[in-house]
């Protein structure tokens, strides 16, 4: 006879029998929630104890207890503590190269690498800097291209020093490209290569999607680009200090070459290979 009760009312998981399971999904870095409480809507930075830790796009951060009361576009989730990583195979540094295993950092080259301001050397230390130090490579920024040509009458260049120098805004007409070019036909121009990406600042070299941002806002003629940009982005821009502030937000979303635009790492790997070259 058919039994429609079931066979046994006891048997065990007959509590959850018809109920709709909630999925659990590993509180993984860089996922995307919301609350389901409250509307807080951010990317996970951390997990430390039973909680995780979110941040929204304003830079707020606020900790929650792991478990249900999460949504992922729309759907409930229950967010779990993420797995251990499994042995990986041979390690590889920020830029994609493979980590020399306990490598020494080599004495520094006569040739080095230029780029115009602090934020640039940052953004180049942060991706490439494992690579450099084995290489013996340093960074030195210039506080503006227009300083380039002062640079190299107090330190030629020559056969035994290459100079890599890498510009900001390098598209045809701009100032810098005529900085350039002038540059290039001088008498140092055998012992130096000259590359550049084609945004306004290094700051759009990095992706916006890894700020978590559809684009970078376009900032209207007469206003310095960085405190447009922190404006339009809803960013602290009263001061000096507060861009740093979000030079150092921006740049502590970057982990490794893959938050960077390809037109920045063409760049610099062809700039490391000049410097480096035999």
């Amino acid at each position: 006879m058919d039994d429609r009760y079931g066979g046994d009312v006891l048997a065990p998981g007959w509590r959850e029998a018809g109920r709709r399971r909630i999925p659990e999904i590993a509180a993984e870095r860089d996922l995307v929630v919301e609350v389901a409480a409250d509307g807080f809507c951010g990317a996970v930075v951390g997990v430390a104890g039973g909680n995780v830790e979110l941040e929204d796009r304003r830079g707020r951060r606020r900790l929650f207890p792991l478990g249900g009361g999460f949504l992922i576009d729309g759907e409930a989730v229950q967010l779990v503590r993420p797995a251990a990583a499994a042995p990986a195979g041979r390690a590889r540094t920020a830029s994609g190269s493979f980590a020399a295993p306990e490598a020494r950092a080599r004495v520094a080259r006569a040739s080095r690498i230029l780029v115009e301001g602090r934020h640039d050397a940052e953004l180049v230390e942060k991706v490439w800097g494992d690579d450099l130090r084995i290489e013996g490579v340093v960074v030195e920024y210039l506080q503006g291209v227009d300083l380039l040509e002062q640079v190299l009458r107090d330190e030629p260049p020559g056969p035994g020093r290459r100079y890599g120098v890498l510009v900001d805004h390098l598209v045809p007409g701009s100032k810098e490209s005529r900085i350039a070019d002038a540059v290039a036909r001088g008498p140092h121009g055998a012992h130096l290569r000259i590359v550049g990406h084609p945004h306004i600042d290094v700051w759009q070299c990095v992706r916006a999607e890894t700020l978590g941002i559809r684009a970078w806002p376009d900032v209207p003629r007469g206003i310095e680009w960085k405190v447009g940009v922190s404006r339009a982005l809803g960013w602290p821009a009263r001061d000096q200090a507060d861009i740093a502030r979000t030079w150092q937000r921006i740049l502590g979303a970057v982990r490794s070459y893959r938050d960077l635009d390809p037109a920045l790492l063409g760049r610099v790997e062809e700039l490391i290979d000049f410097v480096t070259a035999p």
